[in-house]
């Protein structure tokens, strides 16, 4: 196989697809499917991987056979090698089941094989963030990062002293770095929060599989050292794959799109190979041919690639050919209010901000107009609470990550008028005991989604007793003042009560505001 210099996974960079679509609830469905090919290559890759890491032991018995006293340490070394690989995938695999079980497990749409809920983000927090209430041992995640460090020392252990100073160390792939939480400036309080909190499950299976590959990749790497140490020139290649490690196989028009394109194969470097893509020659290094093209084609865009090597031992050339494809799309942005379309003098206003395509740490926020300010709900990047002062029209406005200024306007109002209420009725005719029974006006937001309560700010009440002159009282707030009681009290039937010149103020409100009067007739 040919091994770069600096080791590249398939898709070693799923980790831009991760950033620039951690959109929580909102992510839009050709991202989701982004991810799910990006897994489902990763998963491809793997199998590859461990197919050939399968055919090298016996590949380091047969060399061994030149000088077994010489090279026998390889061939010990090789099963305890491959045991540390099995032991990492083991756990890794683990993880994968637990989340999926976590979030509802698989379902099965017109024979074919699905999750029930690729976009639940509660199981990576359950499973890899939070911490255990009981013993208060942080999540799974801590763990697999402690694990994934120790591995990177535990497979160079594997290497003879005398080879490393001799040769070098082979690469490992598996690059862990536990302090990218903070070099990144951000919110997160540790790198299983900054990696998982509150990701999608179906953003987070590739992850995990891509630390596989970084396992799978090391093994193999270790495994076609040993073989060069013996002296693996010689060896023949037998089976082979044609493989290509994008950048990302979502790109955004007008920006590059990046290919490794390699070679797979259960042998060493290849000498003398040629890399064509589309009938042109592109530059090779180290077994690796580096293709790029600009994105300039919305939509699917594939492309043929044809490696050429000459075999070292009968001079015979080969040639292989495999066909790619990679998206193209267009920067997108929404913001969308929760609740209503309007926002609401002196309550909450809940929206989402998506922004596909766009980096978290790039995409800037504004909002303007109305008194506006936003506040993070519960420290979400993309979930904000808007607070407005006045009526008229607010506007959040995106941008950064190559997103052009795009404005979201909306209409602000007051909350709407509540309606005066007395003993749950507008008006009519009450017995005289319920009447009596009541201790005052309440104001009531009818079909209004938001939590949000108005106050009666006061009233004046006038009883009309048969054949008598009104007895009026004016009363402050919503409950009934001394004179307002004593009226209620001498509720007889025939008597009839208005409520008129009824106020009430609601949140937001600079002044009371008049609202409907009431009528009701004693029986």
């Amino acid at each position: 196989m040919s091994i770069p210099k600096e080791p590249r996974q398939l898709m070693i960079t799923i980790m831009y697809l991760v950033l620039t679509a951690m959109l929580a609830l909102n992510v839009s469905a050709e991202v989701f499917n982004a991810f799910k090919l990006v897994d489902e290559s990763l998963e491809q890759s793997n199998r590859q991987l461990t197919a050939e890491n399968e055919a090298l032991p016996a590949t380091i018995n047969r060399l061994a056979q030149r000088d077994p006293d010489t090279y026998e340490r390889y061939v010990d070394l090789t099963p305890q090698v491959r045991a540390k690989a099995d032991e990492l995938v083991d756990y890794l695999e683990g993880i994968i089941a637990d989340l999926i079980e976590e979030s509802g497990g698989w379902i099965e749409v017109d024979g074919e094989r699905r999750l029930r809920n690729d976009k639940h983000t509660e199981a990576a927090n359950r499973i890899l963030v939070n911490r255990d209430l009981v013993t208060g041992e942080p999540g799974e995640g801590a763990r697999l990062l402690q694990r994934m460090m120790a591995a990177q020392d535990e497979f160079l252990d594997f290497i003879p002293e005398d080879d490393i100073e001799r040769h070098g160390p082979p690469p490992i792939a598996i690059s862990m770095d536990p302090d990218v939480w903070k070099d990144a400036d951000s919110p997160r309080e540790s790198w299983e929060d900054f990696m998982f909190s509150r990701m999608p499950l179906q953003a987070v299976l590739p992850i995990i599989r891509k630390y596989i590959n970084d396992v799978r990749l090391t093994e193999n790497n270790i495994l076609q050292y040993y073989i060069q140490r013996i002296g693996g020139e010689d060896v023949v290649f037998d089976e082979f794959y044609v493989v290509a490690s994008p950048s990302s196989s979502y790109v955004i028009r007008g920006e590059t799109y990046e290919s490794d394109i390699f070679l797979s194969a259960a042998s060493s470097a290849l000498p003398d190979m040629e890399v064509l893509v589309n009938g042109r020659p592109i530059p090779v290094e180290d077994g690796i041919g580096r293709f790029t093209t600009s994105a300039q084609t919305v939509g699917v865009n594939q492309y043929t690639a044809i490696i050429r090597y000459t075999n070292p031992v009968t001079d015979e050339v080969s040639e292989f050919t495999n066909t790619f494809q990679f998206e193209v799309g267009l920067r997108s942005a929404n913001v969308a209010a929760e609740k209503m379309n309007v926002f609401y003098i002196g309550v909450d206003n809940p929206v989402s901000i998506s922004a596909a395509g766009i980096p978290t740490a790039q995409l800037n926020i504004e909002a303007q107009g109305a008194g506006i300010t936003l506040t993070p709900i519960d420290g979400s990047t993309n979930r904000f609470n808007a607070r407005v002062e006045q009526p008229g029209d607010a506007s959040i406005i995106l941008s950064g990550g190559g997103l052009e200024r795009t404005e979201f306007n909306f209409r602000v109002r007051r909350i709407p008028d509540p309606v005066a209420n007395f003993a749950g009725e507008v008006g009519g005719a009450l017995g005289d005991g319920q009447f009596r029974a009541q201790r005052g006006v309440i104001a009531v937001l009818e079909n209004f989604d938001f939590d949000a309560r108005c106050e009666i700010a006061g009233f004046r009440l006038v009883r009309i007793e048969r054949r008598q002159d009104p007895q009026i009282a004016d009363n402050v707030g919503g409950s009934f003042g001394a004179e307002a009681q004593r009226l209620v009290e001498q509720a007889s039937p025939g008597d009839r009560y208005f409520f008129e010149n009824v106020r009430a103020r609601c949140p937001g409100d600079a002044a009371t505001r008049r609202i409907n009067d009431m009528g009701f007739t004693i029986r």
